[in-house]
């Protein structure tokens, strides 16, 4: 609605739009549009931030939970370390029952080194495998322009 002047029409006036729906004094009182705008932008502008804020407060828990998990993993890894030390002494023990210590030590050693070598030489095969691959992502790039083409043509 417009409010009206003896001069003529004026700016457009919103009726009830005051909190309340009426001024101090009882009457109503409207917005004008301009007003309006400027409310909802700072309104949004305020709804903006505030969503900024909360995702901000959401990503630093998360982090705080990834550094706590991460730090239980680093300290399994390093626990299952030891317990794999502790194994193999046991094993030299356990062969040392029947054969001199050493001999115990050195089969134990001979049985970690060709472990160690197979994983090595499947290692070096993955890597070789990776040379061999070549990534080309321009022909994927030009074969979907292409096929973009196409069905614009269509």
């Amino acid at each position: 609605m417009a409010s009206t002047s003896a001069d003529g029409p004026t700016t457009p006036v919103v009726e009830d739009a005051y909190v309340g729906g009426q001024a101090p004094g009882g009457a109503p009182r409207g917005k004008t549009i301009g007003e309006l705008v400027s409310s909802v932008s700072e309104q949004f502008s305020r709804l903006i931030r505030d969503e900024l804020q909360l995702a901000q407060a959401q990503l630093a828990e998360k982090g705080k939970r990834l550094g706590t998990g991460a730090g239980f993993l680093g300290f399994a890894a390093v626990m299952g370390l030891y317990a794999f030390g502790v194994l193999l002494a046991a094993a030299v023990l356990g062969l040392a029952t029947a054969l001199p210590a050493w001999l115990s030590a050195l089969i134990v050693a001979v049985v970690l080194l060709v472990v160690a070598g197979i994983a090595a030489l499947l290692g070096k095969k993955a890597i070789d495998a990776s040379k061999e691959f070549e990534a080309k992502p321009q022909e994927g790039i030009k074969e979907d322009l292409d096929a973009v083409k196409k069905g614009i043509k269509k």
